[in-house]
């Protein structure tokens, strides 16, 4: 069994899917997928008042940004930060609220997100993602406290940023670490 903890605001959990799906494909691993929210992504707007270390932040971020769209192009992906990037709360209670497969969710709420710049974090743009899949909306309430119980359960194996990968007892944090995963696999 793999787990994968993933956010939809993450753009290296974006770039991560088609990867580790290939794996599982590949070897036939079971994966157990955590919904698991980290920061969103941007760039901090250049300022006249700047100091070293606030350039510093963002000369790296637009140096990541652009890393993860050389990286988007290798893999034939759209991919679009956004301004101002959005939330994924709700997309993510909903993930873990989903009772069977959740490839076809995780799938299209990443497109949305990363494509169309959707607002995963409001109600019925995830409502409305689900009946694009023929799925059932989760309880909201009972979703949540699942998307609190699955968090508490990545944090307690040690994740604090997303993808994260745990195999036998081992964490790996972002894909890179794929080839070492297969090997264990």
């Amino acid at each position: 069994m793999l787990t994968v903890s993933i956010d939809f605001k993450s753009p290296a959990s974006y770039l991560a899917l088609r990867p580790t799906l290939n794996l599982a494909q590949e070897t036939g691993v079971e994966i157990d997928w955590l919904p698991f929210s980290v920061r969103p992504f941007s760039v901090p707007e250049e300022r006249p008042d700047e100091t070293v270390g606030d350039r510093h932040r963002r000369v790296r971020a637009i140096a990541q940004r652009d890393t993860h769209l050389h990286y988007a192009a290798v893999q034939g992906l759209q991919m679009c930060f956004s301004d101002a990037p959005a939330g994924s709360d709700h997309a993510l209670a909903a993930m873990a609220g989903i009772e069977g497969n959740p490839i076809p969710f995780i799938q299209t709420a990443f497109d949305a997100y990363w494509i169309e710049q959707a607002d995963l974090n409001d109600e019925s743009v995830v409502a409305s993602l689900l009946a694009s899949l023929d799925m059932v909306v989760p309880d909201p309430q009972s979703a949540h406290a699942k998307l609190m119980t699955s968090r508490k359960k990545a944090e307690e194996m040690g994740v604090f940023e997303s993808p994260s990968y745990i195999i036998a007892d081992q964490l790996f944090l972002g894909r890179e670490h794929l080839p070492w995963i297969r090997s264990l696999i």
